[in-house]
């Protein structure tokens, strides 16, 4: 299975594609790439996400993942910031659908928990977990590289439980 992991934001998007193996659970993890979307402080808003949708277009090109995982919207952020990270957000999720992959949403914490076992740990606690499970030689840098990692992360040690839950429920005969 293949995640793309998106830590959203109008000046930085953070990205990063993982890949599982599909010998069971515990399969290996590894990176197959990582990074930041920049856009520039003074161009239009709409200009700057056309630049995250182009960019995340051409990685959903690329890697061909079977889902997206997004950070969900922080709300202690100032109201500003929030709409441009939803705004963002909302890019990320066309360019998914336009190419018919599945999103998911995980909160912080829930990311947080999911890598270092404790929705309250540290930005460098995050990164050097993150280092570890994908075996990197270095923490991924920067800080929203690392967090987009953390996300996809997340999704793939969700995606079993999800999947399990889903046939449940789909035998016994309720609806999601």
């Amino acid at each position: 299975m293949i995640v793309l992991g998106i830590d959203p934001g109008l000046a930085n998007t953070g990205f990063g594609v993982v890949s599982t193996a599909a010998r069971g659970p515990g399969g290996a993890m590894a990176a197959l790439d990582g990074g930041v979307i920049e856009t520039r402080a003074g161009v239009p808003a709409e200009l700057r996400l056309a630049e995250i949708h182009e960019a995340v277009d051409a990685l959903l090109g690329e890697h061909r993942p079977d889902a997206v995982a997004l950070e969900e919207l922080y709300f202690g952020q100032n109201a500003r910031t929030a709409f441009a990270v939803g705004q963002a957000r909302g890019v990320v999720m066309l360019a998914a659908g336009q190419h018919r992959v599945p999103c998911a949403a995980y909160t912080p914490q829930q990311v947080k928990g999911a890598v270092c076992g404790s929705g309250r740990a540290q930005k460098d606690q995050v990164a050097r977990m993150v280092k570890t499970l994908l075996g990197l030689r270095e923490e991924p840098r920067p800080d929203h590289a690392a967090d987009a990692l953390a996300v996809a992360i997340c999704h793939l040690n969700s995606a079993p439980l999800s999947l399990a839950l889903a046939g449940a429920r789909e035998r016994a005969g309720v609806a999601g």
